[in-house]
């Protein structure tokens, strides 16, 4: 399976911020914006991602990740010009996907809760049988997002983007799973009024041809949008208090490929030198000596 980030787009939420940087190269606390899509990726056991950003922005990305390996993936980099909706992510990536299954997941979105490598395991699943899954997280402000409509057994009976009047409380994240051939079919959708390639419309595609499945984040998961500068705040607090209380890094991709044996003890200890200042660095080294 592939995995795409995209990382493109304007960032102007952000405004003065990132007239001057990528949004997703923001620290979210103790880490890169970016880290946490990534560690997202790793999890569901990807290790060929593609970074779709801006031409401007590119070399930053490829300064701070270079070609993976301090993670053990291996990536690649695609810039986009002009952003043209969530959707033109796997146009834009068509010779990386290739014949393969993916995953697109949005640079700015984190992710935080028991059990999560275990609903991307079955998205993974999904995907190798033909169908393409989103994931939903219930929001009080449901007009802000695309939303799924859910019937009494929880299959999706209708998708919508950003609703006057929403049908449910359950928003699409930006972690999508698809099968083969989503690439072709991305390149069939007409552009909206908005003048984008919708992701609502690649996802009614799949769900009109009843292949579209929901998994839910259910009550104690935590799901960000960090593309203000409030939800960026509250997210630092959280993955703050959350790695102080569990003396423990979150969305650690060194800890992640390390412990999926994609790196080696020494590649590990190596990073941490790198980073040996700071409470990060440290954590890496703790993980080296537990393992002896």
């Amino acid at each position: 399976m592939k995995g795409i980030i995209l990382a493109g787009g304007t960032g102007s939420r952000l405004f003065p911020i990132t007239e001057g940087v990528s949004k997703q190269l923001i620290p979210i606390y103790d880490k890169p914006m970016i880290y946490y899509p990534l560690s997202c990726l790793m999890l569901a056991n990807i290790k060929d991602i593609l970074i779709i950003t801006t031409p401007e922005d590119q070399y930053s990305f490829m300064r701070l990740l270079k070609d993976g390996r301090d993670f053990g993936v291996n990536i690649t980099y695609i810039t986009q010009s002009k952003p043209e909706g969530l959707a033109q992510a796997f146009i834009l990536g068509e010779d990386f996907i290739g014949d393969s299954e993916s995953a697109m997941i949005l640079g700015d979105n984190i992710f935080y809760g028991n059990n999560f490598s275990d609903l991307l395991d079955n998205a993974c699943k999904n995907a190798k049988e033909g169908y393409a899954t989103i994931f939903g997280n219930e929001v009080k402000d449901p007009e802000r997002f695309g939303i799924m409509e859910l019937d009494n057994n929880l299959n999706v009976v209708s998708v919508e983007e950003k609703p006057k009047k929403p049908k449910s409380n359950w928003a699409i994240t930006g972690l999508y799973f698809y099968p083969k051939g989503v690439s072709k079919l991305a390149k069939s959708i007409k552009k909206s009024d908005r003048g984008e390639y919708e992701i609502t419309t690649l996802n009614d595609f799949y769900l009109k041809k009843n292949k579209l499945k929901a998994q839910l984040l259910e009550e104690g998961f935590t799901w960000f949008d960090t593309g203000t500068f409030d939800s960026q705040l509250d997210a630092s607090n959280m993955i703050r208090t959350i790695e102080i209380n569990k003396d423990k890094v979150i969305c650690c991709p060194e800890q992640i490929g390390y412990y999926k044996g994609w790196i080696s003890k020494n590649d590990l200890k190596n990073r941490a030198k790198v980073l040996s200042k700071n409470s990060y660095g440290k954590y890496l080294y703790k993980i080296v000596e537990e393992e002896k």
